[in-house]
């Protein structure tokens, strides 16, 4: 047995007493990574509330937006799109939730008046139906500064966009749109669309202006077309950007002796037949429903940059938007889902694209100008149009 000496004794001593001190030295192991719940960042520990952290949203491809100079506030375009869905935010997404919502009456001398929830009213007269919508709701959507006012009867609407352009609407007692002018910050006005009516020689009688419809009918025959139908009539899935604004940029086909105001605009098909038009082909929709599917939204890129590229020239352009349907369901039914197809595509082109609301007009039509002539359901006829109407209106001075 080797002889152990003091030193090594006393070694082995203090070894063995500070072992005992000492807790065992475990094994490293990896940090730990916790992937915290993000429901459970709202709940706080007790007694002690932290600050609430917005939502983290899942990150998406970017897009490149052209930005609207009147856009007021960033509404977000995640909660746009869901309120478009929505129906401006309504609970109503489909036909069947609004149709038990409608109220209708009958008036003095037979007129039907059929009011929907949402300030739209269908009107029945002479044989004739037809749908008028309050312009204001889209404008709403893009300006944070809305300001109302009544004043000689009329309801005026201002929005002011963050530049202090102010866009101003006047609507009669009906909803009606009389005049929309743009002021700019040095009080210049510039009007844009003008639908006080005057008195053309060549109107077929009084058409319809009762209280509630105040178009005209016009005694219009169709145009006659001197250029390839292709270039009359667009269909944009085919069609190339530039194809898209010669369209928009061209002249009437045939002269004008006159110019018009919106109305006779929107209620006669023969004026706006002077004009060209695109079909949105690419855009359709589901039966009885009025949403676009976001991923749809990058067909209308070359619509917009052609319409915002003719506002860089020409800032006081009009643009109609109309809406189709197909011939299944009631007229009613399909004037409506028409009217707000119509307009969910002018709320894309700004809100998606920055095009001015004040430079779009939208009008619905119902099953009357079926592109594919079928009574049963067509997804093709469920679309939408737009022309360039500038040429047509009539513009006083303020």
């Amino acid at each position: 047995m080797p002889k152990v000496t003091g030193d090594q004794l006393r070694r082995k001593q203090e070894d063995d007493k500070g072992g005992k001190d000492r807790p065992a030295v475990k094994p490293l192991v990896p940090p730990k990574v916790i992937v915290e719940d993000p429901r459970r960042k709202q709940e706080p520990p007790p007694h002690k509330q932290p600050p609430r952290k917005e939502e983290v949203r899942p990150s998406v491809p970017p897009k490149t937006i052209v930005q609207d100079p009147h856009k007021g506030g960033d509404h977000g375009r995640k909660e746009a799109r869901d309120e478009r869905r929505d129906g401006r935010g309504s609970p109503f997404r489909r036909l069947d939730d609004l149709k038990g919502l409608r109220k209708e009456r009958v008036e003095q001398g037979g007129r039907k008046v059929i009011e929907e929830p949402d300030r739209r009213i269908i009107v029945k007269e002479q044989g004739r139906t037809i749908i008028r919508h309050d312009e204001s709701e889209r404008f709403r959507r893009k300006f944070r500064d809305v300001r109302e006012e009544r004043r000689n009867g009329l309801r005026i609407a201002t929005f002011v966009g963050p530049d202090g352009v102010h866009i101003i609407s006047e609507y009669d007692e009906h909803d009606r749109l009389v005049r929309r002018y743009r002021r700019y910050r040095d009080g210049r006005i510039v009007v844009l669309i003008d639908n006080r009516r005057p008195r053309h020689h060549h109107h077929s009688g009084p058409g319809f202006m009762t209280g509630l419809i105040i178009g005209t009918l016009l005694n219009l025959p169709p145009p006659k077309i001197h250029i390839p139908r292709e270039k009359y009539i667009v269909e944009y899935d085919r069609a190339s950007y530039e194809d898209v604004y010669e369209a928009l940029t061209a002249p009437p086909v045939e002269e004008l002796e006159d110019r018009y105001t919106l109305d006779e605009i929107l209620y006669n098909h023969s004026l706006r037949e002077r004009m060209r038009r695109i079909d949105l082909d690419t855009i359709t929709f589901d039966f009885g429903s009025w949403e676009v599917a976001p991923e749809q939204y990058p067909k209308l890129e070359r619509i917009a940059r052609a319409i915002n590229r003719i506002l860089e020239r020409n800032p006081d352009e009009i643009f109609l938007i109309e809406g189709h349907t197909d011939a299944v369901g009631s007229e009613e039914d399909n004037l409506t889902l028409s009217d707000r197809r119509a307009e969910t595509v002018a709320m894309i082109l700004s809100e998606e694209f920055g095009v001015p609301p004040e430079n779009l007009v939208t009008q619905g039509y119902g099953e009357q100008f079926l592109k594919i002539p079928t009574d049963g359901p067509e997804r093709a006829n469920r679309r939408v149009a737009v022309r360039r109407i500038t040429p047509l209106l009539s513009r006083a001075d303020y």
